[in-house]
């Protein structure tokens, strides 16, 4: 793949790799087992600068491109907790994504910028209880009142819901209007009305998952993001961006577990040889290298033309589509191919099955992302970037 990575690359993806295994792999068992992942290893990942990745540099992020990103969420998912993972690139890539792109300058003093050195954690409330997909039937609101909007609502499976410092807020300051009513907010954890629920998942056991409460809340129209009812196309034009982040964690973790699950073919005997020499494991194990092999190459050609400035709706939504379901074929045979060491908890792909599961729910699920594709190649529809 030296077409995409450039030793400089190369020397990050060894240098993430050390400052994983030394810091984090550690602590992983404990953050698995008590769902809260402790504030220092935020602020080691921001000290290093992996959150700033490609973010300016005037707010203390590295600027570099899409490739880097690209390293940073591969080898997140060789450590074994889907959880971790989905903490870190939340903050990075859901909540800070709309400060970049929608915060005006004072607004990205005083969250992007501690966003960047981990002293400040995000995250973004889109998904409501009564509508996960059909962003434009949210039904929070925030009711201009003087020189403050009045916040009430809820939200739920909000990935760092429980212990971020500041929340994403989407939420119709023009009900009326449906989708062209709705409005982007930054809300601190501390104002008074907002409240959280943690809720308890299948897999992704060391994030804190949330169902937050908005009560009144008396949010400064200083807080506003960007212009008043644009938050629709500002959450559309990152859901490209978003649905990579999940395309690529998942050929990640399929490789991951294919390399696992292939050492232990080969030292695991039976009937007098290793079990790697069987055609019947060895042609499933064949297939599966094939389809993950095929799942990252399209991938990694989406985030070149992300990273060269395109608007990959169709490409991105594919990429998810096709990369998740791939990840659970994967991690349900691998599973299997280890026999009753697989279902043990000692070993890795019970957790790796538990965690996959998001992959095609998570960031639009795979059902709405098969209507946006048909909408593309059937319909000839054409999805532009927000002015």
């Amino acid at each position: 793949m030296s077409i995409y990575f450039t030793e400089e690359h190369e020397f990050f993806r060894k240098s993430f790799q050390d400052f994983l295994q030394k810091e984090v792999v550690p602590h992983i068992e404990k953050w698995e087992e008590t769902g809260h992942i402790e504030r220092f290893i935020w602020e080691k990942v921001g000290e290093m600068g992996y959150f700033g990745i490609n973010y300016p540099e005037a707010y203390g992020g590295m600027g570099l491109d899409l490739f880097y990103t690209v390293i940073f969420l591969e080898e997140l998912q060789k450590i074994n907790s889907g959880g971790f993972a989905a903490a870190m690139w939340a903050h990075a890539y859901l909540a800070m994504t709309h400060l970049n792109k929608e915060a005006n300058h004072e607004q990205k003093e005083k969250y992007l910028a501690p966003s960047i050195t981990g002293e400040k954690i995000g995250c973004l409330c889109i998904t409501e209880p009564f509508g996960g997909s059909d962003v434009s039937g949210m039904r929070s609101t925030a009711v201009k009142k003087g020189d403050t909007y009045i916040l009430n609502g809820s939200k739920t499976f909000i990935t760092n819901g429980v212990h971020s410092d500041y929340l994403i807020v989407a939420a119709k300051t023009a009900p009326e209007l449906g989708n062209k009513g709705i409005s982007i907010f930054v809300v601190d954890r501390d104002m008074p009305g907002v409240s959280a629920t943690k809720l308890d998942k299948l897999g992704w056991r060391a994030s804190d998952t949330g169902e937050i409460a908005f009560d009144n809340v008396e949010v400064p129209a200083e807080n506003l993001m960007g212009e008043e009812n644009q938050g629709f196309p500002y959450i559309m034009q990152h859901f490209a961006l978003e649905r990579l982040v999940m395309a690529i964690n998942a050929h990640a973790r399929s490789e991951y577990a294919l390399e696992y699950t292939i050492q232990y073919m080969k030292d695991r005997t039976a009937f007098g040889q290793s079990i790697s020499k069987f055609q019947a494991l060895r042609h499933k194990i064949a297939q599966l290298s094939a389809e993950v092999e095929v799942c990252k190459t399209f991938n990694y050609a989406t985030a070149k033309q992300l990273n060269d400035g395109e608007y990959v709706v169709k490409e991105a939504t594919m990429a998810k589509l096709t990369s998740t379901k791939v990840a659970d074929d994967v991690m349900y045979e691998c599973l299997q191919l280890l026999g009753g060491y697989g279902y043990m908890e000692e070993y890795p792909l019970a957790r790796l099955l538990r965690d996959s599961r998001l992959g095609p729910i998570g960031g639009g699920t795979s059902e709405i992302l098969r209507e946006i594709i048909a909408k593309v190649v059937i319909d000839g529809k054409v999805y532009k970037k927000a002015t």
